[in-house]
């Protein structure tokens, strides 16, 4: 950083520098520019009311929390379900705005041994917290990802918990449950958030387009739930980082952004799988990989979902599960594409034979 020492030779009135006066001299800063807020962020629901789903749940939650009968909680589900949502919604209940100074939170980022839950926690819930005006009776635990803990760390976080009952309320957000060990699911009550309904996906992703002015057409938005699966916030970060590519959000433009192969690619695929040799089917499939840079696992994944569509014997159908689901777990361990192919195709190959056999 540059320092002058006669300022008065410069006009600095049209400069994206910040003058900063030191005494001596006038140092020059560059202004930065404030990053843009992730739209995950940006449209997390503030209150309970804003949760998208799971109606039944939230409505529970929300009248233990009004008749301060508020229990230990134990929430799990996949990811993008509305689980963290609903907590911090719970907690800006309970202690408004200042709710940060009641809560204490930690992830999977965060150290979560043994030694966190016997210092840091413990210190938390035995300490009396100042409330700055909020009439809460009790501090909130909030444990994300807590599948992520130790065996060790859960059994100490069990005594923890009756402990500290009085003063303090527990909060446990995982996606696989049965990480949980038995003793702390026992103490909380436990609500299974599932993948959000397409019809609350869409709902809330046109509340987001129409803030943001997007234009999106219909094919689009419903290539983003589709590609969703039930994660409300998987469809926020593809239809922004779409948004940052194309000015016209088509469904064309969603799947070139997230690498997924189109539908229209899939079906010339499985085209080609049914009716084929295996050397033009290996030669075709391979250079549309190369093309469009489609992923294997993809590919398979997609594959799958199509061979549900059309008509062929349950043996044969059953047979061709099977293998697909062989494959992917291959291709989970990085196993060589081409191979996987060349099974593919074998598998289909395979079932040909199968159809023709009965159909004769």
């Amino acid at each position: 950083m540059a320092e002058i020492t006669s300022p008065m030779e410069i006009d600095i009135s049209d400069s994206p520098m910040k003058p900063i006066d030191k005494g001596k001299g006038i140092f020059i800063a560059p202004l930065v520019p404030k990053a843009a807020t992730p739209w995950v962020e940006k449209y997390r629901p503030q209150s309970l009311a804003d949760v998208a789903a799971h109606r039944d749940i939230v409505d529970t939650i929300d009248r233990l929390t009004s008749e301060k009968k508020l229990p230990h909680l134990l929430l799990y589900g996949p990811p993008g379900t509305g689980k963290t949502s609903t907590i911090l919604a719970v907690a800006r209940k309970l202690y408004g705005p200042q709710y940060h100074n009641m809560i204490l939170e930690l992830n999977a980022s965060d150290d979560r041994g043994i030694d966190v839950v016997r210092q840091q926690i413990q210190d938390f819930a035995s300490t009396q917290s100042l409330s700055f005006g909020v009439k809460a009776d009790v501090k909130l635990v909030l444990l994300d990802e807590a599948d992520a803990m130790t065996k060790d760390a859960q059994f100490a976080l069990r005594r923890v918990i009756e402990k500290y009952t009085k003063s303090t309320r527990f909060a446990l957000i995982c996606n696989h449950v049965n990480k949980i060990i038995p003793a702390l699911q026992s103490r909380c009550t436990r609500f299974r958030f599932a993948p959000l309904d397409s019809t609350h996906v869409t709902e809330r992703l046109k509340f987001v387009i129409e803030a943001e002015g997007l234009n999106v057409d219909e094919s689009g938005l419903k290539a983003l739930v589709r590609l969703s699966n039930g994660d409300m916030r998987k469809a926020l970060n593809i239809l922004q980082s779409t948004h940052m590519a194309y000015q016209h959000i088509t469904e064309e433009a969603i799947y070139l952004c997230t690498g997924n192969p189109l539908p229209r690619d899939i079906e010339q695929i499985s085209c080609w799988l049914l009716n084929e040799s295996v050397g033009t089917s290996f030669k075709h499939i391979s250079e549309m990989k190369m093309r469009k840079g489609l992923a294997m696992v993809d590919i398979v994944r997609e594959v799958m979902m199509f061979i549900f569509k059309i008509k062929m014997p349950s043996d044969v159908r059953v047979h061709l599960i099977n293998d697909l689901a062989d494959i992917e777990y291959r291709l989970s361990f990085g196993c060589n594409d081409k191979l996987q192919l060349g099974s593919l195709i074998a598998s289909f190959t395979r079932a040909r034979s199968a159809i023709v056999a009965a159909a004769n």
